[in-house]
């Protein structure tokens, strides 16, 4: 009688554990495929592993996230209580988030020629990050610190595409994306910690005097540091 009040149970256990995996410090998060029958659609199902997956990449984005910027309680961070993906097939970049709210472009997954589900993944974990950065105000202002810190998030994850470029390439410091994920990296090579201690500044708007107020030089400075870096070991 036991044995079989235990085994009754265990279906209510997996359930209770597959509702935890779907959220993470009080958050819920959800996905939805509004272009089914289109072939991103189907690729997003078939070949990345569609919204049920989804929703635990957001999680797990999510989790990683938080502790990437060391903000382990919700009042750390911007006060959403749900984040959502959704497949798409109206917007022009390979995606992009408003507020909570992440679009992928069906289209994008349908022509992509590779590991879908990996790539799907990595553009996740960069999107998720914009739904928890601090200084989205000032975007405008410099808008490659924050596309170079949603990269340095999906590289720090094992995400980083082969297509980015080498670390020390590049033209300026703040170019973007994987450029400037690699220079945060060599940031936060020289102090642990360096992009959360930033992302948490950001919170009151950018300011040039960061990159001195955390590691004692100037950006430009730490820019032609970092290029030099790479010179001398090419």
């Amino acid at each position: 009688m036991k044995m079989a009040i235990a085994v009754a149970a265990a279906p209510v256990l997996l359930l209770l554990l597959l509702a935890l995996a779907a959220t993470a410090g009080a958050v819920t998060f959800e996905a939805a495929n509004t272009v089914p029958d289109s072939t991103g659609g189907q690729r997003f199902n078939q070949d990345f592993g569609g919204v049920e997956y989804a929703k635990q990449v957001l999680s797990e984005a999510s989790s990683f996230i938080w502790t990437t910027f060391n903000e382990p309680n919700r009042e750390d961070r911007p006060g959403y209580d749900s984040v959502t993906l959704t497949v798409v097939d109206n917007i022009q970049p390979v995606a992009q988030t408003i507020g909570n709210t992440i679009q992928l472009r069906a289209q994008y997954v349908a022509e992509f020629n590779g590991d879908v589900k990996e790539e799907v993944e990595g553009v996740i974990y960069h999107e998720a990050t914009h739904v928890w950065q601090w200084g989205l105000q000032d975007y405008g202002v410099k808008a490659g610190l924050f596309e170079g810190i949603a990269d340095y998030v999906r590289l720090k994850a094992g995400l980083a595409p082969g297509h980015w470029v080498q670390p020390g390439q590049g033209d300026r410091w703040d170019q973007g994306y994987d450029v400037t994920a690699f220079f945060l990296d060599y940031c936060d090579s020289l102090q642990p910690g360096f992009v959360a201690e930033m992302n948490g500044k950001l919170k009151d708007g950018y300011s040039d005097d960061y990159f001195s107020q955390i590691l004692g030089k100037s950006a430009d400075e730490l820019w032609s540091d970092y290029k030099a870096k790479y010179s001398s070991q090419g």
